[in-house]
């Protein structure tokens, strides 16, 4: 992201002298982390807004804004209702492209409705004094709903072509635990990836947007399927789509997304069920189902995820992918055979006494990385070059 406000730019500049140019241009230095925000109610995901500040969601319905300073604003009105409870509740949050002109923004979260609840994404536009959502609307719900607290997915990303956003969001949608067999379906939008625009309509170039696949059943929404439950959704500066999601009990993985590709859950998986034992005919393999680019044994359980496009941590980050861990609350950096893409070549710990529950990963505009701590107390910190 360019450096478009003062703020930003006066601390990259800042930390940049305090570090040392040689330092960062030649190896990655120690890491250090301070607190920008404290205490935070299951915060699930940020945004970076102007002049320092940050939108950041909370898991159990609310919206806040974080000011520079640290203070913590009270909740925003406006925010969609949300089946709170479990892993369900408001998730993610995704700032438009062009947001310093239209003040658009995307939630996801976890709808109520008859027959229990489904992931859902809206549009919205916030109050110039930042203390609002306007002009809310519902632009996408997962089918069909489901009594289940459990396995919502629910990351955005905004679509992009030739480097330009292309007017397409994508959104990451578990298999709802209880309905895991849906996954392998095309009639439903449990454990898929779908793409709309802006608006709400599906873009005439979605794989199952056919007459022949929408007379079979198919959802035209639908843009990949077989995940279980996803965690982590970025698209890479090449314009590639890079997701993650939950295993079982073993095989989380990082997926590279086609479009209409099959990702195997749960025909084909690398974990087991939980307590022990085969999934199906526990089988890691099979023609038509594609293989993750990376997978864990055990599970770090993955949450966050980001792509590092700056030098502020040494030149050999630059294309480095960035997760975080809720189970075992660590920062896994990903080194890669070429920058932003190819196959994962080495696998780092970073941040290992931390001992948090790692939600969100973002590069914030100033280069650097921030992160979201799962918790009722939860913090927005920031990663720092020491």
């Amino acid at each position: 992201m360019v450096l478009k406000h003062s703020f930003w730019r006066g601390l990259s500049l800042c930390l940049t002298a305090l570090a040392g140019s040689s330092v960062l241009a030649q190896t990655p230095p120690t890491l250090r982390v301070e607190v920008v925000a404290t205490p935070l109610q299951s915060p699930w995901a940020m945004a970076f807004l102007p002049e320092g500040r940050f939108l950041v969601t909370e898991r159990p319905g609310t919206l806040r804004v974080v000011e520079a300073t640290g203070a913590v604003s009270a909740p925003l009105a406006g925010v969609p209702a949300v089946a709170a409870g479990g892993q369900g509740g408001l998730l993610d949050v995704l700032l438009d492209s062009d947001f310093a002109k239209n003040r658009t923004l995307y939630l996801c979260y976890s709808e109520p409705g008859a027959g229990g609840n489904s992931t859902a994404l809206a549009r919205a536009t916030l109050a110039e004094d930042r203390d609002a959502l306007n002009n809310v609307k519902v632009l996408f719900s997962q089918q069909p709903k489901a009594a289940s607290s459990a396995h919502f997915g629910c990351r955005i990303a905004e679509g992009r072509k030739a480097g330009q956003p292309d007017g397409t969001l994508f959104l990451a949608l578990g298999e709802r635990f209880s309905r895991r067999d849906d996954a392998q379906r095309l009639d439903n939008h449990h454990g898929k990836v779908v793409r709309i625009h802006k608006d709400g309509t599906v873009p005439a170039d979605n794989p199952f947007n056919t007459t022949a696949a929408k007379r079979n059943g198919a959802r035209p929404e639908i843009w990949s399927y077989g995940h279980r439950n996803p965690q982590g959704l970025v698209l890479a500066p090449d314009g590639s789509l890079w997701e993650h999601e939950h295993g079982p009990q073993g095989g989380d993985e990082i997926n590279l997304i086609q479009p209409g590709r099959n990702y195997g859950w749960p025909v084909v998986t690398y974990g087991e069920n939980y307590g022990g034992g085969k999934i199906g005919a526990g089988t890691t393999a099979q023609a038509g189902m594609e293989q993750p680019l990376h997978y864990w044994v055990p599970s770090i359980a993955p949450s966050g995820m980001a792509f590092i496009t700056s030098t502020r941590y040494g030149k050999a980050w630059v294309g480095n992918l960035l997760v975080g861990s809720l189970k075992f609350g660590y920062l896994a950096r990903l080194e890669l055979s070429a920058p932003f893409s190819g196959k994962v070549l080495r696998e780092t710990k970073l941040l290992p006494d931390l001992g948090e529950r790692i939600r969100d990963v973002r590069q914030g505009p100033d280069g650097l990385l921030y992160l979201l701590t799962d918790s009722p107390n939860g913090r927005l910190l920031r990663v720092l070059p020491s």
